[in-house]
């Protein structure tokens, strides 16, 4: 059999047609969900300006778990300290770093602003901060990373939902504050449109998919309920968020909580990071495999079929490029595809396209210079998908391993935003 019988075999076939048809449906009905459910959110919980009075004051407590973030926690420290609140603690765990993080942190514990917990040994950020939790005195734990940035009423947007007894936590909206690549652009832009827009939405069918590891607002009690975050786990977000949700906690989303972060800035930080992401998930979706069996978690059932769906799909990207560009070069015209934009490819370009601008309009209202940069968007299915997919591509094999028993590790890797911070 030649190449081009072989070829020809593999697109005659019922599963080549099964995969083309459900690559190109996708894209497609997931946008068309994406924006009327988030537009439902939006219509139901972010009319008003005002934030919702709080009907108490909580005690919190501010946790920051770091390891080598020299570079950057004073940032986040000076932040922290000009929150709005009349009284909360602020606690870095240091989780054994090697550089100068601890003597930064001391000149804050000096003035007596910050509760200092030293870690001889790097055992992980779940173990830092699973560690840290009997040392807090807040009600209401905000954790939130050494590079993140939140702004001065974040804490009167999240608390009011506490005032419900069943939430265990509220996740804010993550701002990109680098913004002078070409990466961190396309970020911004995802981060409105996408992470941003599928909160709003996973938040009307009753369940979200993670809270953001950025920061986030947790019921103490929750959090022990649960034992805390799982150190073996790679993604301990995820799956602190899904085991939350399997103990019939809720949590929602708060896009007027901002914090801004520092993005990756290089395409092989940016891809280290969303491997380890598409890692964690699939660990997760692994671990928490039983919940498609059980009526009693039928809320989280799409947030289960979704997530799954966008690693087939990414397979199906990656394969289905794959077959296409063997085929052109062969010299046998792929069936079904074609170099230049067909019906389907402009039908799922025009909604990808509205679906980021319906997130940039939504956060807009919150971060103004939002919409200047919508017109990166148009690179976003070409750069961007093809990064993602092959990240998920090349994790698959994580959908099949049980999490290791072993605590998972940082590496804390800054050189790539030394000149942001510098700036």
């Amino acid at each position: 059999m030649t190449l081009i019988d072989f070829l020809g075999a593999i697109q005659h076939s019922w599963a080549y047609w099964i995969a083309i048809i459900f690559f190109a449906a996708y894209p497609i009905v997931t946008s068309v969900m994406w924006i009327t459910t988030s537009l439902f959110f939006r219509n139901r919980w972010e009319k008003h300006e005002a934030p919702v009075a709080l009907t108490h004051y909580p005690s919190v407590s501010i946790l920051i778990p770091a390891h080598n973030e020299e570079r950057v926690i004073a940032h986040a420290l000076a932040a922290v300290t000009a929150i709005d609140y009349p009284h909360y603690e602020i606690v870095v765990v240091d989780d054994g770093s090697t550089d100068n993080t601890r003597s930064v942190v001391e000149q804050y514990v000096r003035t007596g602003q910050v509760r200092l917990i030293a870690k001889q040994q790097n055992e992980g950020k779940a173990m830092a901060m699973n560690d840290a939790l009997p040392c807090l005195n807040g009600e209401i734990v905000l954790i939130m990373d050494a590079d993140a940035e939140p702004a001065p009423d974040i804490l009167q947007h999240m608390l009011p939902h506490f005032d419900h007894a069943r939430v265990a936590a509220v996740t804010g909206n993550p701002r990109v504050k680098n913004v002078d690549t070409f990466l961190a652009r396309l970020q911004l832009i995802e981060f409105s449109s996408i992470v941003s827009l599928l909160r709003r939405s996973q938040r009307i069918w009753g369940r979200i998919m993670t809270v953001s590891g950025v920061v986030a607002a947790f019921r103490k009690s929750a959090l022990l309920d649960v034992g805390g975050f799982s150190p073996e786990m790679p993604t301990e977000d995820i799956e602190l968020t899904w085991k939350l949700q399997r103990r019939f906690w809720d949590i929602r989303y708060e896009p007027r909580a901002l914090v801004w972060m520092t993005v990756p800035s290089t395409l092989s930080a940016l891809f280290s990071q969303r491997r380890r992401w598409s890692r964690g998930l699939m660990q997760v979706l692994h671990k928490h495999r039983d919940v498609i069996m059980h009526w009693k978690y039928r809320r989280m059932w799409p947030i289960y079929i979704e997530s799954s769906l966008s690693i087939l799909w990414a397979a199906c990207f990656v394969v289905l490029t794959s077959l296409w560009a063997v085929s052109y070069a062969a010299g046998y015209p792929p069936v079904g595809a074609h170099p230049l934009p067909n019906l389907w490819g402009m039908v799922i370009a025009t909604l990808a396209m509205l679906q980021l601008l319906t997130g940039t309009l939504m956060d807009r209202r919150y971060d103004p210079d939002t919409l200047k940069y919508y017109p990166y968007a148009v690179y976003y299915p070409i750069v961007y998908w093809m990064l993602l997919a092959w990240a998920n591509f090349i994790s698959l094999l994580w959908l099949f391993r049980r999490p290791s028993r072993q605590s998972i590790r940082w590496h804390t890797v800054r050189k790539d935003f030394a000149q942001e911070i510098a700036s």
